[in-house]
């Protein structure tokens, strides 16, 4: 099978020393493996800033929207009323949740390419005092858009609300304070930033609050109460885990430890981003999200023609190396090129001189 180099937003690009980490057969039961747990639980918390004594992780099997699910049917009780703030369709997925484990919820959506007004949800909430939860996406990577992850912390504080963030995409690569932002629940996947591959996701929670959501799962597997309360007793998982890619994810870690940590990954990936804009821009693709909205992790181009073929394009371009992601919009014909993985200027590059040969525009 032909190696490519995905530019999508995980599965992504991963390093030789990751994948080998996956060539070793660990059992779930033994220490060994039990410390791996331990220490990836210790290390994210050190990257989002958080302490022991205030925050705890919990790593719970499945891809990400797995993780997503196991905060809202354990964190909002039947008692609860959840605010889904959405724009873009990760945000309505989430709002699907809600629907499918009969949550109480409210959703304010906006376009996929603008920002959540401030306005309009301090309006909603002083409307509605029974609001106890507040949700929303950080990097919606349905278009590249990073919404305003400190408007939307400064509200939930003023208000008292419980905060929940899917910052899936966006954490490992783009920095966050997660106590200083006064996020409860922040939700992220091995298969993004952190540049693992999938089979889990994980979730960085105020311990405070997790302690008070004994009982309020609707699903047995997904109960992030228990995977929490059985994780902290020696690092074994309540059921099976995907142990080799446990493995790859400690070992992906070390390797953002060593690239020089969070601040140095954001970077690299706002270098890619910017080089992969205005190359592109040359080439006469404009993007779909403004620049000042734009995060590092994936950006969207609209079709520069009314006869552009995608299909025609994505094999060209897969053909000399590259897999790109088609868009996800309902109002705009785009794709969509990811900056984040294994991935340097040099990739960068590359991939732009493919697409400005196929645009017949090479100089």
């Amino acid at each position: 099978m032909k190696q490519y180099k995905l530019l999508t937003p995980g599965p992504l690009t991963t390093t030789k020393t990751v994948k080998e980490e996956m060539l070793f057969d660990r059992c779930t039961w033994d220490n060994d493996y039990k410390e791996i747990t331990q220490k990836i639980r210790r290390q994210l918390l050190d990257f989002a800033h958080a302490s022991a004594e205030e925050y705890t992780v919990v790593l719970m099997q499945g891809s990400g929207t797995f993780a997503v699910e196991s905060v809202m049917t354990t964190a909002i009780s039947n008692e609860d009323k959840a605010l889904i703030i959405t724009n873009g369709a990760y945000g309505e997925r989430i709002v699907k949740i809600a629907d499918y484990i009969g949550l109480n919820f409210v959703q304010y959506a906006v376009e996929y390419n603008e920002y959540p007004n401030e306005a309009s949800i301090r309006k909603l909430l002083a409307e509605d005092e029974s609001i106890t939860h507040i949700v929303m996406v950080h990097c919606e990577t349905t278009t590249g858009i990073l919404n305003p992850i400190d408007m939307i912390s400064s509200v939930a504080q003023d208000y008292g609300k419980t905060l929940i963030i899917d910052a899936m995409s966006s954490f490992g690569g783009v920095e966050m304070n997660v106590p200083a932002l006064g996020i409860d629940y922040l939700i992220s996947s091995a298969n993004k930033c952190i540049q693992g591959v999938p089979g889990f996701g994980f979730v960085i929670a105020k311990k405070e609050k997790l302690a008070a959501c004994e009982g309020n799962a609707r699903s047995l597997s997904l109960d992030l109460f228990d995977q929490w309360k059985e994780m902290n007793k020696d690092g074994k998982w309540r059921y099976t885990s995907p142990t080799h890619v446990v493995a790859a994810f400690s070992k992906a870690i070390d390797e953002l430890i060593a690239e020089g940590g969070i601040a140095s990954r954001q970077n690299r990936y706002t270098n890619n981003n910017k080089l992969l804009r205005e190359r592109l821009a040359q080439a006469g693709f404009a993007t779909y999200i403004t620049e000042e909205k734009q995060s590092p992790i994936i950006t969207s181009f609209i079709y520069p023609t009314e006869q552009f073929s995608f299909d025609s394009f994505y094999h060209f371009v897969k053909e000399k190396g590259f897999v790109i992601y088609p868009g996800k919009l309902t109002d705009a014909d785009t794709f969509r090129i990811g900056n984040i993985g294994e991935i340097d200027e040099e990739d960068i590059s590359d991939l732009c001189n493919i697409i400005e040969d196929y645009m017949g525009v090479r100089a």
